[in-house]
């Protein structure tokens, strides 16, 4: 058994979640295709200040999630934001922090 196991799926998909967003070549990829509100055709390299191969690499982590999606035409890739697993994730991190009701607890001085 892995020790995450032991823990509610939602946590383990918070998780799962939190971890591969937390590259900010990451971030800026999600970021650029929500920008461009459109699918990008070829090499998303092209666009940002990174190698093509740490870019396939990121775009693996974040389509392994589900967070976007590739799909071949011709010789290229039209990469797209999935905005269901998206929105998905975005739910379970807002009904985790609203779970978290700080008012009231820990420290009265600035956490700064």
């Amino acid at each position: 058994m892995i020790k995450a196991d032991v823990f509610d799926i939602k946590l383990q998909e918070l998780s799962e979640f939190a971890k591969v967003i937390s590259h900010p070549a990451r971030l800026a990829i999600l970021q650029f295709l929500a920008e461009t509100k459109t699918c990008i055709s070829g090499d998303i390299s092209d666009y940002l200040p990174l190698s093509r191969s740490t870019v396939s690499q990121h775009l693996k982590e974040l389509r392994d999630l589900g967070l976007i999606h590739g799909e071949i035409d011709g010789l290229k890739i039209n990469y797209c934001l999935c905005s269901s697993n998206i929105n998905k994730y975005k739910l379970l991190f807002n009904i985790f922090f609203e779970n978290i009701d700080s008012e009231g607890i820990g420290c009265d001085t600035d956490c700064e």
